[in-house]
């Protein structure tokens, strides 16, 4: 009797252990009631009758990634190209997961492997490079459409890698190299137009301003030689008055004044070793006296300033100025020349 408890009370602990069952999180199990799917057990625990319940499918309900190997597809341009790939799915009915298809991973993998050569094929070799956005999302739509029966939901599509044949890859890189030198040259001679046109405007520039210059600077010449002619013009107007005034006393001033200047010039010359007057010493005393005369007559008492009026000319006779036969010579240190 104590055995047969034992033994009872083992298979009744069995029967619990049978009956009782935990699913994991990110999963979802398939109950099957005599060989029918009856219920998707979520996480957490749930309680099932042994031998007649039984967990059918373990699915998995996270986002899944696929790899999908490389394959080697010819362009529309009859290229050969090698091109990897991954999908990135995830279940989102786990009944149809588990019973609509025999494979999700394979009937996936197959589903991608074909459409990708589809699309890829009818687009040439440079599309192919050029248009991985276009052709992810091609594929995307076309496998999407194809797996939402099975109760899947298709995230993404990316091409992993695309390999070219060698010969194709050497002209590409040839053919890059020489689009790079035309830019090169491109831009070195737009550079270069674009220095000159500077070039052309700064001289430009300069010119208009240098004649701008020229043309202010004689304008300001002018001006001068106007002032100048002006001041020439009153001065002759005033020694014209004061000859007017004082007659010849006036003349023998301005006589003897220009002809000290004269031999100031000659005693001053580096290159004269010997000076030859034209005149005698006492032409130079007999101007001065003159001077002196002038002078006495604009400064005798009663007159009220310097510029009072002299005796007429008919009052005063001029002094004769003797010219010697043999003009004089004045030697200088240094010998004659």
């Amino acid at each position: 009797m104590g055995i047969f408890l034992i033994v009872l009370l083992m298979v009744l602990v069995i029967f619990l252990m049978m009956a009782v069952r935990v699913v994991k999180q990110g999963y979802v199990y398939t109950i099957e009631r005599l060989g029918k799917y009856t219920l998707a057990a979520q996480p957490g625990m749930h309680i099932i009758i042994p031998l007649i319940d039984r967990v059918g499918h373990k699915v998995n309900m996270m986002e899944q990634v696929l790899d999908i190997p490389g394959q080697e597809i010819i362009t529309a341009d009859n290229a050969m190209v090698g091109v990897d790939a991954v999908v990135f799915f995830q279940v989102l009915d786990a009944g149809k997961a588990a019973y609509e298809v025999s494979s999700l991973y394979g009937a996936i993998m197959a589903l991608t492997t074909t459409n990708l050569r589809t699309v890829m094929g009818s687009m040439d070799l440079d599309h192919t490079l050029s248009k991985r956005d276009e052709i992810n999302a091609r594929l995307l739509v076309v496998v999407d459409e194809a797996t939402s029966p099975w109760g899947v939901k298709i995230t993404r599509v990316e091409i992993k890698d695309i390999r070219p044949p060698v010969d194709i890859s050497e002209a590409m890189a040839r053919q890059m190299k020489a689009e790079r030198l035309k830019r090169a040259e491109i831009l070195e001679a737009e550079g270069d137009r674009a220095s000159r046109i500077l070039r052309a405007e700064g001289e430009k520039q300069s010119a208009i301003l240098s004649a701008e210059g020229k043309r202010e600077a004689a304008f300001r010449d002018a001006e001068a030689r106007e002032r100048a002619a002006e001041a020439e013009a009153k001065a002759t107007q005033m020694v014209s008055d004061a000859i007017a005034d004082s007659g010849n006393a006036a003349i023998n001033y301005f006589i003897a004044q220009e002809y000290t200047k004269a031999v100031g010039k000659f005693a001053t010359s580096p290159n004269a070793k010997t000076i030859l007057f034209p005149i005698e010493a006492t032409q130079l005393i007999g101007s001065l006296g003159g001077i002196g005369e002038l002078l006495g007559d604009a400064l005798k008492p009663g007159t009220g300033d310097v510029t009072a009026k002299a005796p007429p000319p008919a009052a005063r006779e001029p002094r004769p100025l003797p010219r010697s036969s043999v003009p004089s010579t004045t030697p200088r240190s240094g010998g004659s020349r």
